[in-house]
């Protein structure tokens, strides 16, 4: 194939960005992989020269070379030249696993995988999030098998190296230009085969109990959060570290107080003569008790009162919420005869004619007759 331009290989500008050079070298490599195209050689060809441009231009000193003299400034004789392993230690993190084989390249047995994480729902009260809590919980998950100690053999002599990978836990194979390295389907990648299985787990390494883990909620934490324990999820299939534990939390609303992070909120209400009066209030804390709070007179529907230091603590534990009283002024809905007689009166002394009244008692009071 004739030596064409990297530029043009990638199909992009000379000034593309890293980022550019990447997603355009993974547009050819899924476009000309072998695997999409077995046994067309033309695409293997193109997925070589798309392969060696970016090998050149992911590297800035090599770029900078061939922007300047070509490829006579890289000192490499025309045509591929393989590939350099420094250059493609990212090449993971361009393709991924895009075609299914782990390490493309090859490179020795795999380690071992740690165990799957798991999660636990946990049910508070608005109280319990408040104060924080410690409490025990059962969770349902795979140990290691004491009695094999997580090998799945019984004794020395039940485990043996796998005959297929020789103990590598990786078997190679020839995919086009590529050594393609694949986990052993016989051992699984661990590298060994078990020929005289454990009785107690029967082979698997691993044996499912209900383990009690005692789950420390710190104060003031809210609806939603999660909570790591690490080493309390599974055990590892091979060895491995194992899981984690997550603890989703879910916090039960209040019927008074409503949160934002560690400030409360909670609204009171008090009728129009206490707002135009003034008056004192009861107003109950989330740790237990009342508060006395003093109404000004004319207090104004929508006041809010702020007691500091009554809220929820902050986790980080440097301060503490505060709690916002908010004041709604209640317009009554039914009146009885005396105290619609009151509003009336008052409506007068406020220069309003009172509810009710028509234009001859209004006239009347005008005349004096």
């Amino acid at each position: 194939m004739a030596e064409r331009d990297y530029y043009e290989v990638l199909e992009i500008e000379r000034d593309a960005s890293p980022d550019e050079l990447k997603k355009a070298y993974r547009r050819m490599a899924v476009r000309f992989h072998p695997d999409r195209n077995p046994g067309d050689k033309a695409s293997e060809e193109r997925f070589k020269e798309a392969a060696e441009a970016y090998s050149v231009l992911s590297d800035p000193e090599k770029r900078a070379r061939y922007d300047r003299f070509g490829r006579a400034g890289l000192g490499a004789q025309p045509g591929f030249s393989g590939f350099d392993a420094d250059v493609f230690a990212d090449f993971g993190d361009v393709l991924g696993n895009l075609f299914g084989f782990g390490n493309i390249f090859g490179g020795g047995r795999r380690g071992p995988r740690g165990g799957q994480d798991l999660q636990y729902d946990l049910e508070l009260t608005f109280e319990q999030a408040a104060a924080g809590i410690e409490t025990p919980i059962r969770i349902p998950r795979l140990d290691r098998c004491g009695t094999c100690r997580g090998t799945g053999a019984e004794g020395k002599d039940g485990v043996q190296t796998c005959p297929t990978c020789r103990g590598r836990g990786q078997v190679a194979f020839q995919q086009g230009f590529f050594t393609i390295a694949r986990t052993c389907g016989t051992c699984g990648g661990s590298g060994k085969k078990i020929v005289k299985p454990c009785k107690t787990c029967e082979g698997r390494g691993r044996v499912r109990v209900e383990k009690s883990v005692t789950v420390r909620v710190p104060a003031g934490v809210d609806d939603g959060m999660r909570l790591r324990i690490s080493g309390e999820g599974e055990a590892s299939p091979d060895g491995g570290p194992a899981g984690d534990l997550y603890v989703l939390l879910h916090v039960a609303d209040h019927p008074v107080f409503t949160r934002e992070g560690p400030q409360l909120h909670m609204e009171v209400s008090i009728t129009m003569a206490q707002a135009a009066l003034g008056t004192t209030l009861a107003v109950p804390l989330l740790a237990g008790g009342n508060q006395e709070v003093e109404l000004d007179p004319g207090t104004q529907s929508g006041t809010v009162v702020r007691l500091r230091g009554k809220g929820l603590p902050a986790l980080d534990r440097s301060a503490r919420g505060d709690l916002h009283v908010h004041v709604r002024v209640v317009t009554p809905e039914r009146l009885t005869p005396e105290q619609r007689e009151l509003y009336e009166k008052l409506a007068v002394l406020d220069g309003v004619d009172a509810p009710g009244r028509g234009l001859f008692e209004r006239v009347k009071d005008i005349f004096g007759s």
